[in-house]
């Protein structure tokens, strides 16, 4: 099977399925779909099997916790790996990692050895596997589809992961109450081991130009930081996103108790009714994906993301005032068209703001907020929960929801998608560094402007935009700087650690950053390009006595 991507199509070809026309997609896709239906099953069963075990609302809402900090506490180590080693391998050996996990877990639920510490344990790892997974994932498929086909991609996703929440949930629910606890950690089992056969018949395709030694891991990982720190775009997906899953992580966090407390005479309460109400939200997730593509062309993603919070909002008000089968089964249905909306747009937001080579990281970043966040706000709405009661607490977070949207409502997404992020490779070649020296640094790259006095106001603003995009490419400090003795001529300088790293930094900068750099040099009045020195530590210990 060639599982390549296939020629971009034109724009006007692009449906919510041109993804599917690409065998990778289609492969990877699918198997993830059974993969997630195996997740969710779990999940539920992780839920239902604590509830069980102790009535603590606090410690019910740990097993949210415990899936969430992983991914929080790796997923910068993660993405940087996942942009230094090879995807399929990274993914192929952490999915081996969880099935051995999943099976030892259902080995012990069988045997009845299962405690509540020893399953915030197991939770812990198969989250620990999936902070591993999720960045080299979502790196993934841009490579998978071409780029005109990247947002029905990143839908087409969300949509699987949200059939297999309609799925899993109503089966696992149905298996707990037929069959025994056992057997939704089983079918996570089995779906773990799907996974590792569709990625070992997976051709990634994956090959780099690039014959540089890959990155230390801690200095990508700082890389990916810094770049963060100064991509705007990406700024504003994460603030975005904090402002809504810390709140909306109520709604995951205290669903179980929710179930476990309706009792009236119409479904009643349990395993079935917590099923049933995920299944609710998944199916409502899979409509909202598939009518996202038509309500993204008439409103923006920062649009689409206040709707998606206000709906939030009112589903969590109608699980605190009317906790019966009906209304909950309508506030499941209104939280997962919600849910849908807000993730999408944000995953699409930051997925155009990155280039592909700190696209992982990036992602790991997100994911960090994303997690971080759903983490903080399982923790808070527990301890509410058990102190106040699940109504005041699904009553304040959904109050949070509506306070962060005025705060918020300035700060806009989708920043990347107009801008052309791949590699535009028109610096000059460096010269060799001198033979035996090895790799030297930090490295101090000068360049020298001739500036017409009256254009130094808008000359300075220009390179102070262009201070972000040397940080975003690997730069870790920057300045500007006037000659005493010329005044007409004006040094920009940034430091790089190391003569790799700035032979990196060439290889990085994208054709948007290279549009910075030309409104910079049009300023530039003398006869020759501006001047450009590298300055290198020595090399250790030569000289020193």
């Amino acid at each position: 099977m060639n599982t390549t991507a296939s020629p971009a199509p034109s724009e006007k070809q692009v449906s919510a399925w041109t993804p599917f026309a690409h065998g990778g997609f289609t492969l990877l896709w699918t198997a993830t779909l059974v993969s997630n239906i195996g997740t969710w099953m779990h999940d539920v069963g992780a839920g239902w099997l604590m509830t069980t075990l102790t009535p603590s609302p606090a410690t019910v809402a740990l097993v949210q916790a415990a899936t969430t900090a992983p991914i929080f506490l790796f997923a910068l180590f993660a993405g940087a790996l996942a942009d230094c080693v090879d995807k399929k391998k990274l993914l192929i050996i952490v999915n081996i990692a969880m099935a051995i996990t999943a099976g030892l877990m259902t080995l012990a639920v069988q045997s009845d050895m299962m405690s509540p510490a020893l399953l915030i344990i197991f939770t812990f790892a198969l989250g620990a596997g999936a902070a591993f997974i999720a960045p080299a994932w979502q790196a993934v498929v841009p490579s998978l589809v071409p780029r005109s086909a990247l947002q029905p991609a990143i839908a087409l996703n969300s949509m699987g992961i949200n059939i297999a929440r309609a799925i899993g949930p109503a089966v696992a629910g149905f298996l707990i109450a037929s069959v025994g606890l056992v057997t939704p950690f089983l079918a996570n089992l089995i779906s773990l081991l799907i996974i590792i056969i569709a990625l070992l018949a997976w051709k990634s395709g994956e090959k780099s130009d690039n014959t540089l030694p890959p990155e230390p891991l801690f200095g990508a990982m700082l890389t990916g930081l810094r770049h963060a720190l100064y991509n705007d775009a990406l700024k504003a997906t994460l603030a975005r996103a904090l402002g809504f899953f810390v709140s909306a992580s109520a709604y995951w966090a205290l669903l179980p108790l929710i179930a476990k407390g309706i009792d009236d005479n119409l479904l009643g309460g349990g395993a079935q009714l917590y099923g049933i109400l995920l299944t609710s939200t998944g199916a409502a997730a899979v409509i909202g994906a598939l009518i996202l593509p038509s309500l993204r062309k008439s409103m923006s993603a920062s649009t689409l993301v206040s709707l998606g919070t206000l709906g939030t909002a009112g589903a969590l008000l109608i699980l605190a005032l009317a906790p019966y089968t009906i209304t909950a089964i309508l506030g499941s249905l209104l939280a997962g068209v919600s849910w849908i909306a807000v993730l999408t747009s944000l995953n699409v937001s930051a997925q155009t703001s990155l280039p592909n080579w700190v696209r992982a990281r990036g992602l790991a970043v997100l994911l960090m907020v994303f997690f971080g966040s759903m983490t903080i706000g399982s923790t808070v709405w527990g301890q509410v929960a058990e102190q106040a009661g699940i109504s005041v607490a699904l009553g304040t977070a959904a109050a949070s929801l509506l306070v962060a949207l005025p705060i918020l409502r300035n700060v806009e997404l989708g920043g990347g998608e107009n801008l052309d992020l791949t590699p535009a490779l028109h610096w000059a070649a460096l010269p060799p560094l001198p033979s035996n020296s090895g790799d030297r640094g930090p490295v101090l790259v000068t360049i020298d402007y001739i500036i017409d006095p009256d254009d130094e106001a808008a000359f300075l603003s220009a390179i102070h935009s262009l201070k972000d995009e040397r940080f975003r490419d690997g730069a870790y400090d920057w300045g500007i700087g006037q000659s005493a003795e010329n005044s007409d001529q004006w040094t920009e300088y940034f430091l790089v650690s190391s003569w790799l790293e700035h032979e990196r930094q060439h290889a990085r900068v994208t054709h948007a950053d290279k549009n910075l750099q030309a409104d910079v040099r049009k300023f530039h009045k003398g006869d020759m390009r501006p001047r450009v020195s590298h300055l290198i530590a020595p090399v250790k210990d030569r000289g020193s006595k």
